[in-house]
Protein backbone atom coordinates (compact mmCIF):
# COMPACT_ATOMS: atom_id res chain seq x y z
CA UNK A 1 0.00 0.00 0.00
CA UNK A 2 0.89 3.38 -0.84
CA UNK A 3 1.60 6.35 2.66
CA UNK A 4 2.20 9.68 1.88
CA UNK A 5 4.39 11.32 4.43
CA UNK A 6 5.31 14.77 5.40
CA UNK A 7 6.83 16.30 8.14
CA UNK A 8 7.20 19.87 9.68
CA UNK A 9 10.79 20.10 11.17
CA UNK A 10 13.70 22.50 12.29
CA UNK A 11 16.57 22.51 11.05
CA UNK A 12 19.84 22.26 13.72
CA UNK A 13 23.14 22.44 12.70
CA UNK A 14 24.18 18.58 12.10
CA UNK A 15 20.19 17.60 12.91
CA UNK A 16 16.62 17.73 11.93
CA UNK A 17 14.08 18.01 15.03
CA UNK A 18 11.03 16.74 14.50
CA UNK A 19 7.99 18.85 14.77
CA UNK A 20 5.09 17.35 13.34
CA UNK A 21 4.96 14.21 11.78
CA UNK A 22 1.36 12.98 8.96
CA UNK A 23 0.95 9.53 7.59
CA UNK A 24 -1.62 9.63 5.14
CA UNK A 25 -2.53 5.87 3.57
CA UNK A 26 -3.76 5.12 0.19
CA UNK A 27 -7.48 3.36 1.80
CA UNK A 28 -7.84 7.15 3.27
CA UNK A 29 -6.64 6.32 6.87
CA UNK A 30 -4.86 9.39 8.79
CA UNK A 31 -2.21 9.64 11.01
CA UNK A 32 -1.11 13.19 12.73
CA UNK A 33 1.14 13.63 15.64
CA UNK A 34 3.10 16.24 16.76
CA UNK A 35 6.38 16.32 18.73
CA UNK A 36 6.37 16.69 22.49
CA UNK A 37 10.24 16.61 22.61
CA UNK A 38 10.26 19.83 19.96
CA UNK A 39 11.14 22.95 21.98
CA UNK A 40 10.07 26.55 20.24
CA UNK A 41 13.85 27.57 20.78
CA UNK A 42 14.77 25.07 18.21
CA UNK A 43 13.35 26.95 15.17
CA UNK A 44 14.33 29.62 13.04
CA UNK A 45 12.20 32.56 12.58
CA UNK A 46 10.91 30.69 9.40
CA UNK A 47 9.39 27.99 11.02
CA UNK A 48 7.91 30.47 14.09
CA UNK A 49 5.97 32.19 10.93
CA UNK A 50 5.17 29.40 8.86
CA UNK A 51 4.82 25.80 10.68
CA UNK A 52 3.81 26.49 14.34
CA UNK A 53 1.10 29.01 14.27
CA UNK A 54 -0.56 25.87 12.01
CA UNK A 55 0.22 23.15 14.72
CA UNK A 56 -3.09 22.08 16.06
CA UNK A 57 -1.70 21.67 19.50
CA UNK A 58 -1.85 25.33 19.31
CA UNK A 59 -5.27 26.18 17.44
CA UNK A 60 -8.15 26.45 20.20
CA UNK A 61 -10.23 25.54 17.52
CA UNK A 62 -8.19 22.19 16.86
CA UNK A 63 -7.35 21.70 19.95
CA UNK A 64 -10.19 19.06 21.13
CA UNK A 65 -10.45 17.01 17.72
CA UNK A 66 -6.82 16.85 18.18
CA UNK A 67 -6.55 15.47 21.56
CA UNK A 68 -8.96 13.23 20.74
CA UNK A 69 -6.33 11.43 18.08
CA UNK A 70 -4.97 9.51 20.40
CA UNK A 71 -8.34 8.88 22.23
CA UNK A 72 -9.80 7.28 19.27
CA UNK A 73 -7.65 5.23 17.67
CA UNK A 74 -4.11 5.56 18.81
CA UNK A 75 -2.95 7.50 15.55
CA UNK A 76 -1.65 10.67 16.46
CA UNK A 77 -2.02 13.22 18.71
CA UNK A 78 0.81 15.20 21.14
CA UNK A 79 3.42 12.66 22.13
CA UNK A 80 7.42 11.85 22.17
CA UNK A 81 9.32 10.24 19.57
CA UNK A 82 9.33 7.00 21.52
CA UNK A 83 5.10 6.85 21.47
CA UNK A 84 5.44 8.31 17.57
CA UNK A 85 7.40 5.21 16.39
CA UNK A 86 5.14 3.48 18.42
CA UNK A 87 2.05 4.35 16.91
CA UNK A 88 3.23 4.77 13.47
CA UNK A 89 4.33 0.75 13.55
CA UNK A 90 0.62 0.00 14.71
CA UNK A 91 -0.94 2.15 12.17
CA UNK A 92 1.18 0.57 9.10
CA UNK A 93 0.92 -3.11 10.76
CA UNK A 94 2.06 -5.81 9.27
CA UNK A 95 2.02 -3.93 5.84
CA UNK A 96 5.15 -3.72 3.49
CA UNK A 97 4.42 0.28 3.02
CA UNK A 98 5.98 2.16 0.04
CA UNK A 99 6.46 5.53 1.17
CA UNK A 100 5.89 8.29 -0.65
CA UNK A 101 6.68 12.22 -0.49
CA UNK A 102 7.23 15.69 -1.78
CA UNK A 103 10.50 17.09 -1.52
CA UNK A 104 10.79 14.44 0.84
CA UNK A 105 14.86 14.23 1.86
CA UNK A 106 15.00 15.73 4.61
CA UNK A 107 11.11 14.37 5.64
CA UNK A 108 12.63 10.94 4.96
CA UNK A 109 15.47 11.24 7.80
CA UNK A 110 13.07 12.72 10.44
CA UNK A 111 10.93 10.14 10.16
CA UNK A 112 13.86 7.05 9.79
CA UNK A 113 15.29 9.03 12.69
CA UNK A 114 11.78 7.82 15.05
CA UNK A 115 13.26 4.29 14.44
CA UNK A 116 16.80 4.71 15.60
CA UNK A 117 19.75 4.48 12.92
CA UNK A 118 18.55 3.06 9.36
CA UNK A 119 19.19 -0.39 10.13
CA UNK A 120 16.30 0.17 13.17
CA UNK A 121 13.68 0.59 10.65
CA UNK A 122 10.69 -2.06 11.06
CA UNK A 123 10.52 -5.25 9.40
CA UNK A 124 9.20 -4.56 5.53
CA UNK A 125 9.58 -1.01 6.03
CA UNK A 126 12.16 0.32 2.76
CA UNK A 127 15.15 2.06 3.53
CA UNK A 128 14.16 5.33 1.10
CA UNK A 129 11.10 7.31 0.44
CA UNK A 130 9.93 7.72 -3.75
CA UNK A 131 9.91 11.50 -4.32
CA UNK A 132 6.76 13.12 -6.15
CA UNK A 133 8.67 15.81 -7.31
CA UNK A 134 11.89 13.88 -8.70
CA UNK A 135 9.22 11.48 -10.56
CA UNK A 136 7.20 14.05 -11.86
CA UNK A 137 10.41 15.63 -13.21
CA UNK A 138 11.68 12.46 -15.06
CA UNK A 139 8.03 12.31 -16.82
CA UNK A 140 8.32 15.66 -17.90
CA UNK A 141 5.21 16.68 -15.72
CA UNK A 142 5.17 20.39 -14.36
CA UNK A 143 3.22 20.12 -11.08
CA UNK A 144 1.38 22.85 -9.76
CA UNK A 145 3.43 25.57 -7.78
CA UNK A 146 0.11 27.27 -6.65
CA UNK A 147 0.19 27.63 -2.65
CA UNK A 148 -2.39 25.48 -0.81
CA UNK A 149 -4.60 26.84 1.98
CA UNK A 150 -2.65 24.94 5.63
CA UNK A 151 0.46 24.35 3.45
CA UNK A 152 3.18 23.99 5.82
CA UNK A 153 0.94 21.93 7.90
CA UNK A 154 2.33 18.34 7.54
CA UNK A 155 -1.04 16.36 7.26
CA UNK A 156 -2.38 19.32 4.52
CA UNK A 157 0.66 18.52 3.18
CA UNK A 158 0.66 14.86 2.99
CA UNK A 159 -2.86 14.48 1.76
Amino acid sequence: MKYFIDTEFAERPCSIELISLAIVAEDGREFYAESSDFQDDMANEWVRSNVLSQLWSRQSDKLESFNHLASDDGYGGFMDRVSIAISVRSFIGDDKPEFWGYYCDYDWVAFSWLFGSMVDLPRGFPMYCKDIKQSADERGVELSSSPIDGEHHALVDAR
